[in-house]
């Protein structure tokens, strides 16, 4: 294994240090215990937005803290759900009087440690809200969920959400945003390789030469099938397939196209992904309206990619739209 770290049990707390010192201008953050915040929070009257899990996943979620998105970000240990402690400490830093939105991924431990650390809140006098996001179609269960795991349509979600409290709508009305997103949001991951998580210092898991893994989870969960290469377009079509038939997507729908690189893969390989997801998408009457390509939800340096697609309306089409200013997402301002 080769990586830049110094010691592996410190890798969460150095990157966090490195990334307030890179983005001083957007975020400050806290060590102990360990958060990132935007740099003007709390703002009075504002919604707050938290959201965090396990690291390994950068940008997600502390390169979306900012102006326009969310208010906080609390990692955990790398591919670990990270403690009520902190998530109450964020959901405090950035509580400006309209209540607190949760934003958790669907992993058993997220949604546990969140949900005690919302009771806390709600002990101290602070109303929280939470939506769960389960955007990915490859499987109903895995290792570490009961249900559909959350992934790369949590950027979405955390976009949208954020415009609307921007704003300055109501808590109510974020979470029915937030939820809109989720029921209208679909995902499904391909692994070439497996990732290694620093203190492990071994692959996740085992591919052959010539093997890949469809329907992959963003810690090398076991995905829907282990198949032999094929052309990117013929992977493509395993992985919209199946996000297309599950709301269902239909002729006339307008659409968001996310094409997500896991950490290892280059931009060239995920142009050649969006090219033949947008090809299938027209042949069906699905009109792109909006697009996003890049490494926004990552595994480590797992080689790879997700596709995912969100039904857009007026309203979540102006949302996504609304200006942003974060370390990974930047428009408008």
């Amino acid at each position: 294994m080769k990586k830049l770290v110094n010691d592996p049990k410190n890798v969460v707390i150095e990157a966090v240090a490195g990334f307030g010192a890179a983005h001083a201008d957007i975020v400050r953050v806290s060590t102990d215990p360990v958060y990132i915040a935007r740099s003007d929070a709390p703002i009075s009257g504002k919604v707050g937005l938290v959201s965090g899990g396990g690291s390994g996943h950068e940008p997600l979620h502390g390169g979306f803290v900012g102006f326009g998105m969310l208010d906080a970000a609390v990692p955990g240990a790398v591919f670990t759900s990270p403690t009520p402690d902190p998530i109450l400490a964020a959901t405090k830093a950035v509580d400006g009087g309209a209540g607190v939105l949760h934003i958790v991924k669907n992993y058993t431990g997220d949604v546990l440690n969140f949900e005690t650390a919302a009771d806390l809140a709600l002990a101290e006098g602070i109303e929280v809200r939470s939506v769960i996001v389960n955007d990915d179609v490859a499987v109903k269960d895995s290792l570490y969920t009961a249900g559909r795991r959350g992934v790369a349509g949590t950027v979405l979600v955390e976009k949208i959400a954020g415009a609307a409290a921007e704003r300055g709508d109501s808590l109510e009305a974020v979470t029915a945003v937030a939820e809109r997103v989720i029921s209208q949001v679909r995902s499904m991951g391909v692994a070439l390789t497996p990732c290694v998580v620093p203190h492990a210092g071994e692959g996740s898991f085992t591919l052959g030469e010539d093997e890949i893994e469809i329907g992959i989870g963003i810690h090398g969960e076991p995905g829907r099938a282990r198949i032999k290469l094929e052309p990117a377009d013929a992977i493509v079509d395993r992985l919209l397939g199946p996000i297309l038939e599950d709301i269902p997507f239909v002729r006339g729908d307008q659409v968001l196209l996310f094409v997500n690189g896991m950490g290892g893969t280059p931009q060239i390989e995920l142009y050649i992904v969006f090219r033949r997801a947008a090809e299938v998408l027209a042949e069906q009457g699905i009109t792109v309206v909006r697009t996003l390509v890049g490494n926004f939800t990552t595994s480590l340096e797992m080689q790879g990619a997700s596709v995912t697609v969100l039904k857009l309306d007026a309203e979540l089409t102006s949302l996504w739209d609304a200006p942003v200013q974060t370390a990974a997402l930047r428009w408008g301002r």
